[in-house]
């Protein structure tokens, strides 16, 4: 694919989740919750989960910031409603990488669906925190989670 049909493709998906997020606003069945801020760009992401069985039964995103942080938390929940918590986890490890120009595996590539397509914000250094950002709030309730479990 060309260069100007990747940008463009890159442009019409990140403005489509922006515009028509998924799975934004309050999830009434939430069993974990946790917000993250980005001060540099004034971003907040409010991350919610319904978990059973070690499972992400449903996932949601409320908040405000850039096309790109929301354009990410909508992609995120797309990939990762349905997951198990373990491979959710080593999903949003890949993307961390992919957001800093590191290769994926072409399963973990098909696995993130859109979301693969920020791996490009690499190339802008600034935004890569916009997009990192509900992945990390993610991941770090997912962390805080396994510990309470574990005590």
């Amino acid at each position: 694919m060309g260069l100007s049909k990747l940008n463009l493709l890159y442009k019409e998906t990140v403005l489509d989740h922006s515009q028509h997020p998924r799975h934004h606003g309050q999830l009434p069945d939430a069993t974990a919750h946790l917000e993250l801020r980005n001060p540099t760009c004034g971003d907040v992401i409010d991350v919610q989960a319904q978990i059973e069985d070690d499972k992400i039964v449903d996932l949601s995103f409320d908040g405000v910031g850039c096309t790109i942080s929301q354009a990410s938390a909508s992609m995120m929940t797309v990939a990762l409603i349905g997951q198990p918590v373990k491979r959710a986890r080593e999903l949003i490890t890949d993307f961390s990488k992919l957001t800093i120009g590191d290769e994926i595996s072409d399963q973990a590539d098909e696995e993130l669906g859109d979301a693969a397509i920020l791996g490009t914000v690499a190339q802008f250094p600034a935004r890569i925190k916009c997009a990192a950002l509900p992945w990390h709030a993610l991941d770090e309730l997912l962390e805080k989670r396994e510990v309470e479990k574990n005590d």
